[in-house]
């Protein structure tokens, strides 16, 4: 049994994939990498065939979730950290994560991230220290990238990647984890290397996609206060650390779909009386003066000429 399995879902990234997989591959035999391949068309399966050291498993193409789910079925380590395929872990600050975890008797242990790009660090985010887990991944703070957590395997176990998710599941599966009230142990480093890129990502659709998006970030936030509510566990705190996103949130919604939107509003001025719209100058002073939705239909209007969308 290997102390830590490492699962990549990758799908036509054999531009990134052999990176990735190498940044994972320890001399000392304590990591396990899987690596889910989701029906590629690029030559992935048939590089993965040259590579005898690691897991290979392949599926039609289903999407991520699948192909982490499909992964995390197959790991025997102890501890799981999931990695996109594009992205590089740090293999020192992955053994420190695992020593706390151990030490600390962790359910899981959080760290910090760098981006990169063409082998350039551009930006160093360390773990920011919160005192409310919860509020933190609601919003409150910046709460890193979920692969450059460590989770204890047995902690997770029932939390799945969920498909009608998919555009927003590494955050629907982290705020699940914070909501079973773990024991964080906080790494003070940088465990994970986030790739800038211009190829496409998940996180960054377009058109109807962006729409469906919006929906399931939104519903990840619906179902987390009712959880909270359930358990008389939504504080204020947490109200407000979720309104840092459900703000900008009602702000995108309405681009497409202005109806929803003042409802998203709407819900946010009942779940906090207190809210105050954070926009400052002429645009905060017109949500001030004409309300969200009209100001909202004015920002439409301003974009359209702005950038000739009128159909």
């Amino acid at each position: 049994m290997k102390l830590i399995s490492i699962i990549i879902p990758t799908y036509n990234r054999l531009w990134s994939l052999p990176e990735a997989i190498d940044s994972c591959r320890s001399s000392n035999g304590m990591t396990e990498i899987i690596v889910v391949d989701d029906g590629s068309t690029d030559g992935t399966w048939e590089w993965l065939q040259t590579q005898s050291d690691i897991i290979k498993i392949k599926q039609n193409n289903q999407g991520k979730c699948w192909a982490a789910n499909k992964g995390f079925e197959t790991a025997t380590g102890k501890y799981i950290k999931f990695l996109d395929s594009d992205d590089k872990i740090d293999l020192i600050a992955t053994e420190e994560q695992l020593q706390l975890a151990e030490a600390q008797q962790a359910d899981l242990v959080v760290s910090g991230y760098q981006v990169f790009e063409d082998n350039q660090i551009l930006r160093a985010q360390k773990w920011i220290y919160c005192d409310d887990f919860i509020a933190q991944q609601l919003g409150e703070c910046d709460s890193s990238h979920y692969s450059s957590y460590l989770f204890r395997k047995d902690f997770i176990a029932d939390i799945p990647h969920r498909p009608d998710f998919a555009y927003r599941d590494d955050r629907l599966f982290v705020i699940e984890a914070a909501l079973k009230n773990p024991v964080v142990a906080v790494h003070d480093g940088y465990a994970l290397l986030h790739r800038k890129h211009e190829n496409e990502r998940l996180q960054f659709p377009d058109g109807l996609k962006q729409s469906v998006q919006n929906f399931q970030h939104l519903e990840i936030y619906k179902r987390a206060f009712r959880v909270l509510k359930a358990e008389n566990k939504l504080t204020k705190r947490r109200i407000v650390a979720g309104c840092n996103i459900l703000w900008p949130l009602a702000h995108w919604i309405a681009k497409t779909h202005l109806k929803e939107a003042i409802e998203v509003y709407n819900w946010i001025k009942e779940i906090n009386p207190d809210f105050v719209i954070p926009e400052k100058g002429a645009i905060g002073l017109l949500y001030s003066k004409v309300g969200f939705g009209t100001t909202e239909k004015i920002l439409t209007i301003r974009r359209k000429l702005k950038f000739g969308l009128w159909n």
